[in-house]
């Protein structure tokens, strides 16, 4: 990591640094944004239950009701339903799924409309549920524009980032959201765990408390790193390649990370649980209000096990996504490649798709240790609720970081052997 940086700094790779500066100004404005509040509007004062995961996600975009309240959460919804429809459910979109980039080109448009449209939709949703009946129709119609807006803006910005930055613009918002609650959550964590006016011993024993606090965090940081960077190695040697000196065939790896999904299945499966909250805050209904909190929000037994049902099916749905067990037996036999002990074609299919499954399980369950770990952490201590410890914040923020880490060390690497090789 410091050979990186040390290489990012030389005069060679100056066009990348400036990437870098213009990712960080654009992560800038979004944090500038947040404290925008939208006109005509205050502060949510009250408990926001169980749509405080998007407001953590927007970094407090919510609470504040800022134009950038909504967030992504709407394309990320919209992201859900169009790769869902691309399952056969609707033929359209299964061919484009089969056109390369130019059918990605296409969903990528068709899910951003879809997504602007989300917005508007949980805009007007979240002004009907905030500002109450009382309000003027108009109004309604103007707060739903300015939080449409301010999410149609980060999409863009997110774009641009992508283009003319480093890593993905709109995972790279989200994390920055998230990141910019952390300072606030250890400045409540030392005021829950240091009683300041109390003796010196008890203070002592504050203080203690929460350097524990801050190892045990930072411990669960280095865990994700390592299950998050976990692999499974599967030999594949390539018969009709070069040989090695000795005449033995030439052999590779294909190798399979244990969360293979990400923290995508937690996002996605948090958007759709944060779905009958947004619904229950618009009809205002005591009976369906009651319901959501006591079955349908993560903190309930019946809402969490409902969490990690849609973990489990959302970490299976994308991994097969990600790695296509037919396409990759089919091209490895066009290529004269096999797996030692197994046979080309139907045989590489299903032991493809066994490994996958057996490091699916492992990666999902993984995913739903980090996610309970804040359920299990509030119930255990009497600090306030924005003090938590895992979850999907920190999930989304160490994923993010280190994709964007390695494309910034592709970046340096490629750039270092283009320039070996014009010098030769």
């Amino acid at each position: 990591m410091f050979k990186t940086m040390k290489q990012l700094f030389t005069s060679n790779n100056k066009d990348l640094r400036h990437r870098i500066y213009f990712t960080l100004g654009a992560l800038i404005i979004f944090i500038l944004g947040i404290s925008i509040r939208v006109p005509g509007t205050q502060d949510l004062t009250s408990n926001l239950g169980f749509l405080e995961l998007i407001n953590v996600m927007g970094g407090g975009a919510l609470q504040n009701f800022s134009i950038f309240a909504l967030g992504v959460t709407p394309y990320i919804t919209a992201s859900i339903i169009i790769q869902l429809l691309q399952m056969d459910i609707i033929p359209y979109f299964t061919e484009l799924s089969k056109q390369g980039p130019t059918g990605r080109q296409k969903i990528n448009q068709i899910t951003r409309y879809v997504g602007i449209a989300f917005a508007f939709i949980e805009g007007y949703a979240f002004a009907f549920a905030f500002l109450g009946q009382e309000a003027a129709p108009m109004q309604y119609m103007y707060i739903a524009t300015v939080l449409t807006a301010g999410t149609s803006f980060l999409l863009w910005l997110g774009d641009q980032i992508t283009q003319k930055g480093i890593g993905n613009g709109l995972s790279l918002i989200i994390m920055a959201g998230i990141i910019a609650t952390l300072p606030q959550m250890f400045i409540d964590a030392f005021g829950g765990l240091v009683t300041l006016n109390g003796t010196a011993q008890v203070i002592t024993l504050g203080i203690i408390e929460f350097i524990l606090f801050v190892i045990l965090y930072f411990a669960i940081v280095i865990g994700v790193v390592f299950i998050q960077e976990s692999e499974r190695r599967i030999p594949i040697q390539y018969a009709n390649k070069s040989t090695s000196a000795y005449g033995g065939a030439a052999q590779s790896f294909m190798p399979i990370k244990i969360n293979t999904a990400g923290v995508i299945p937690v996002i996605f499966a948090s958007s759709l649980l944060s779905v009958p909250g947004i619904i229950a805050q618009v009809i205002k209904n005591d009976t369906f209000t009651l319901i959501v909190q006591k079955y349908l929000t993560y903190t309930t037994p019946v809402g969490f096990g409902i969490y990690v049902v849609f973990i489990f099916f959302f970490a299976y749905f994308y991994t097969f996504i990600q790695v296509k067990p037919e396409e990759f037996a089919k091209n490895l036999q066009e290529n004269g490649g096999y797996i030692p002990g197994i046979r080309p074609g139907d045989d590489t299919r299903a032991y493809i798709t066994k490994v996958l499954t057996r490091l699916t399980v492992l990666g999902a369950t993984f995913l739903v240790v980090i996610a309970g770990l804040p359920i299990i952490f509030s119930s255990l201590t009497s600090l306030p609720t924005s003090v938590s410890i895992g979850g999907t914040g920190l999930l989304i923020v160490v994923g993010v970081a280190l994709e964007t880490y390695k494309q910034l060390e592709g970046s340096i690497l490629t750039r270092s052997y283009k320039r070996g090789y014009s010098r030769r």
